[in-house]
């Protein structure tokens, strides 16, 4: 059992390896997406330097906490689509019937698809995220939880991007709504959570699992709360077990080559 996860673990590795070397075969363009993706970040950083300075707080937050906010936000994301790229377009793969070739491989399916590409554009945002910790508020023990927080923030929106996709097993037209709900997602994780009330805050954090990707480790990097510390471990943990599950009774129902649209209501 254990050398059967050790050897599905080292080709996924070999898996991303070749695609990010696959990337690096035009240098120029694979280097340029990078640095552009981070300059673009890096602009963002203004806009919240000049919103500081007329006000010392916004939603409860300073400007170490914002930076905390958008580097962890950014570094999640990057580490996300580094690693599972395809997670982002798996309703496309379900409706078009493009699951096939990945049924026929002796690894595990949902490894297989999940690595079968990368985004160069995420490197820049992953590096994008420790540049501006080291930068604008470092500390070895922030460091080492802003690296942790950062697997499990990607975890967590791999996951419920995972969740959502799956959802196209059963009902049509579900990429539309698996692709808001993530786009959703990510734009409110830059957002400080103290601005959101009423049934927003509740939406985020116990619907769209923004608070447990990013508010909460970004509260426990700034004041250290043991029992909000392994709620998110474990929040991580059940959510990829569910998003897991999900998609592979949502692979029962898949029916190779047929586009899908006669097995779902």
């Amino acid at each position: 059992m254990l050398t059967a996860v050790k050897n599905q673990i080292r080709v996924c590795v070999f898996s991303v390896k070749y695609n990010i070397m696959r990337e690096m075969l035009n240098k120029v363009t694979f280097l340029t997406n990078i640095l552009f993706m981070m300059l673009n970040n890096g602009a963002f950083i203004i806009q919240w330097l000049i919103l500081f300075r007329l006000k010392e707080e916004i939603g409860g937050y300073s400007i170490h906490q914002v930076m905390l906010l958008w580097g962890l936000s950014a570094s999640s994301y990057g580490l996300s689509h580094i690693l599972f790229a395809r997670v982002f377009s798996l309703p496309e793969m379900i409706v078009n019937g493009k699951l096939d070739c990945y049924l026929v491989l002796p690894k595990n399916v949902l490894l297989s698809v999940m690595t079968s590409a990368t985004s160069t554009s995420a490197i820049g945002d992953f590096l994008y995220g420790f540049l501006v910790i080291c930068i604008f508020c470092f500390r070895i023990d922030r460091l080492l939880l802003f690296s942790l927080f950062t697997i499990t923030g990607a975890l967590i929106i791999t996951s419920f991007s995972l969740l959502m996709g799956s959802l196209s097993f059963w009902f049509v037209r579900a990429e539309k709504f698996s692709m808001h709900m993530t786009n959703v997602m990510v734009s409110f994780a830059t957002y400080p959570d103290g601005i959101f009330k009423g049934g927003t805050r509740f939406l985020l954090y116990l619907v769209i699992p923004v608070g447990l990707a990013i508010y909460h480790p970004v509260h426990i990097m700034t004041s250290f709360d043991v029992g909000m510390f392994f709620t998110v471990i474990g929040y991580t943990g059940l959510l990829t077990a569910a998003a897991i599950t999900v998609f592979y009774l949502g692979l029962r129902r898949y029916s190779s080559g047929n586009l899908m649209e006669s097995g779902r209501m």
